[in-house]
């Protein structure tokens, strides 16, 4: 079946530098629109998570360096300028939804470091229950060529990956993935339905567009890999037209790309037998029937903590008769587990003297054996 963008739960919405920037100012009409698409999304209970390029451009103009290419440092100069506009223009339109906008700035090694990853991921979750809008970008100012994704589409995508977002949505100046490029034949064929990332589809992602863009066909392929390999949905649409999400949302000609089935369910069996348990975390029986019954493990339920572990490490659930009963990536170190054993998720604060999540082991991160 072909994806709808209504039946979501949680979106990544990626928006290219062309979009957000024209003339080195926000285009604050279309932003405008794009704040109302995703109030309405947000209406309809669906969480919309958004990746905004733009920084860099918005700062061009203000510095002097409008015309010219920029240097590493200078970019990184220019981020650090353009980041405060970005925020502010997203502020701005969202609040006239009556929303609020978060801005997190991200490099590659925040995606690839576990505990990094897990904290940026705590993190989106929490905004999200407390009804924000957070926007991503890339950290300019700061990543280097070794730590960048240098194009914003693979930064949604390991986004898209790290939240379990349903789709992707990669907003581009194109209606999705055409045979060859349409601008230059005007027989080439669009293709609305990917249901398989081949090298043949593969092969039509041309060079990255000159300008303020680092993306291009290529990177968006590249990003369909990550996004469909992890079971998260994908579209290319247009977004060079006012409300573009209402518009896809209405049936907008786009390229989907389909989820693999097994995506969800490889990151499962990765925790289930590929990680070697570094503790065990022994539990009660009620947290027992809590977890058959698909709950996340609250330190309430937990008897006794053994081993010694790091927050992120996996450690494998026993009930008091020495049986297995899941594994799963705990949400805090051995020694801060131990302390808040037995106690109820609204004493963390007091124990710790910091409130870190409710869970020991969410259930996204745990597999009943």
């Amino acid at each position: 079946m072909t994806p709808s963008l209504l039946s979501a739960r949680r979106v990544v919405v990626k928006i290219g530098s062309a979009l957000v920037v024209d003339h080195n100012t926000p285009r604050a009409e279309w932003l405008s629109s794009m704040a109302a698409d995703i109030a309405s999304l947000r209406g309809r209970g669906i969480e919309v998570i958004v990746v905004s390029s733009g920084a860099i451009a918005l700062a061009r103009g203000a510095l002097g360096l409008a015309q010219k290419r920029l240097r590493l440092e200078e970019k990184q100069a220019a981020a650090a300028v353009g980041q405060i506009r970005l925020a502010q223009a997203w502020t701005a339109v969202l609040a006239e939804q009556d929303l609020v906008a978060a801005q997190l700035l991200l490099t590659l090694g925040d995606t690839e470091d576990r505990r990094r990853y897990l904290n940026a991921r705590a993190t989106i979750n929490t905004l999200l229950q407390l009804g924000c809008v957070p926007v991503i970008n890339e950290n300019d100012s700061v990543a280097t060529t070794e730590i960048r994704f240098g194009d914003n589409d693979r930064l949604a995508a390991r986004v898209a990956v790290m939240i379990q977002a349903d789709q992707l949505i990669l907003l581009s100046d194109i209606d999705g993935l055409y045979t060859t490029d349409p601008k230059r034949n005007p027989a080439a064929q669009h293709l609305p339905i990917v249901p398989a990332l081949t090298p043949e589809i593969e092969a039509l992602g041309g060079e990255p567009p000159p300008g303020y863009s680092s993306g291009g066909m290529r990177t968006k392929l590249v990003a369909a890999r990550i996004a469909i390999q992890a079971g998260c949905a994908m579209a290319i649409a247009r977004g060079n037209i006012d409300h573009p999400l209402g518009a896809l949302a209405q049936g907008a000609r786009c390229t989907w790309f389909l989820p693999n089935p097994e995506g969800r369910s490889a990151r499962k069996r990765w925790i289930a037998g590929a990680l070697a348990p570094m503790g065990t975390l022994v539990v009660d029986a009620g947290a027992e029937r809590a977890l058959a019954a698909g709950s996340s493990l609250l330190p309430a339920g937990v008897l006794a903590v053994c081993g010694a572990f790091e927050r992120g490490d996996p450690v494998v659930i026993e009930n008091a008769a020495g049986k297995a009963l899941a594994r799963g990536l705990c949400g805090y170190g051995s020694a801060d587990a131990g302390r808040l054993a037995g106690h109820r998720s609204d004493e963390i604060e007091n124990i710790l003297g910091w409130r870190g999540r409710d869970e020991l082991v969410h259930r996204d991160d745990l597999v009943l054996l």
